[in-house]
């Protein structure tokens, strides 16, 4: 079997280890409060879906007092009874895939700034590593330690990787799905900060955008890039994002990057959870798209989600087996 096969397959297990998950206590109804006092906890139930929802009113503020009654889940047009609702803040396993072709040796410091932002406005209780890519995709952090959530190993991590050569963004984003999965936090993010070109990966985007659809993984992406960058492919960072319920930025100037990364973090922690038991019990690995609305006093509020997800696929009997 293939690489990106056997990853494919092991992103598709963890999904339904990830994604479908739950306990009894937790499908029914939460406490009135929507902030749970207790642990964040998920253990297995491989027929629930799990959606992170970031929830914003007309003037782009978060709402955060909303109840499990004011949203509406529908999956292909189907309205789905909601089993499952959290809105807390809990660790998460955080991987930064950062761009170190040549185009951006200038743009590296700010890069560097920005992921000092991010983690000081994280949780001690994150799990972070860094994938570096130009055309080579290599871990920025020492294969013993794995995770961290100190600034300083994790700028080091960053700053040690040279940047020259092409770009293997697909690759590198394959390498960062592949990561996540070894961390223990519930929640997974990607945060990939780059110009969205790719001329030296093995995968293609099709490929990344499957995976992503197989993964429960948020990715953000933070397009860095000038008028004048032939490899620039903002397109690829607005899908990748927007499947997967994560969102894409652009900022004017580099040294934005510093404020974006600072507005991914908020978001990460102000999410509600929302989970249904899909009507559809078919397990045919079909694409399923997702949509998510919320009301507040009569007012419709603006929901991100992720757009969909591939349904479970029922393994083939074992070769000789009878029924």
């Amino acid at each position: 079997m293939s690489r990106p096969k056997q990853l494919a397959n092991g992103i598709a297990v963890s999904l339904l280890l990830w994604i479908g998950v739950a306990v009894d206590a937790q499908l029914q109804p939460p406490a009135p409060s929507p902030m749970a006092s207790g642990p964040f906890q998920i253990s297995v139930n491989v027929d629930l879906v799990v959606l992170y929802a970031s929830v914003r009113d007309r003037k782009g503020g978060f709402t955060s007092d909303l109840r499990q009654h004011d949203f509406e889940v529908s999956e292909d047009g189907v309205r789905q009874s909601i089993r499952l609702f959290r809105h807390e803040d809990i660790p998460v396993t955080v991987g930064l895939v950062v761009d170190h072709s040549g185009s951006m040796l200038p743009k590296l410091s700010d890069v560097l700034a920005a992921a000092r932002t991010f983690v000081n406005s994280s949780s001690p209780q994150d799990q972070m590593f860094v994938v570096n890519f130009n055309e080579r995709v290599t871990m920025g952090l020492p294969a013993a330690v794995g995770f961290t959530n100190r600034v300083e190993e994790l700028e080091q991590a960053i700053s040690q990787a040279p940047a020259a050569g092409r770009t293997a963004l697909y690759d590198a984003v394959v390498k960062a799905q592949e990561r996540l999965q070894a961390g223990s936090r519930d929640k997974k993010v990607l945060i990939i900060i780059s110009d969205g070109g790719d001329n030296a990966s093995a995968h293609t985007l099709a490929d990344v955008l499957k995976l992503s659809e197989q993964s429960s993984a948020l990715i953000y992406t933070i397009g860095i890039f000038d008028d004048e960058d032939q490899d620039q492919n903002a397109a690829a960072l607005r899908r990748l994002a927007r499947v997967t319920g994560g969102e894409a930025f652009f900022p004017p100037e580099r040294k934005d990057v510093v404020s974006i990364c600072e507005s991914i973090a908020r978001d990460i922690r102000r999410q509600y959870v929302l989970g249904y038991v899909s009507s559809n019990t078919a397990r045919n690995g079909a694409y399923r798209s997702v949509r998510v609305n919320a009301r507040a006093d009569g007012k419709k509020l603006l929901v991100r989600t992720r757009s969909g997800y591939i349904a479970p696929k029922e393994s083939p009997p074992p070769a000789g087996a009878t029924k």
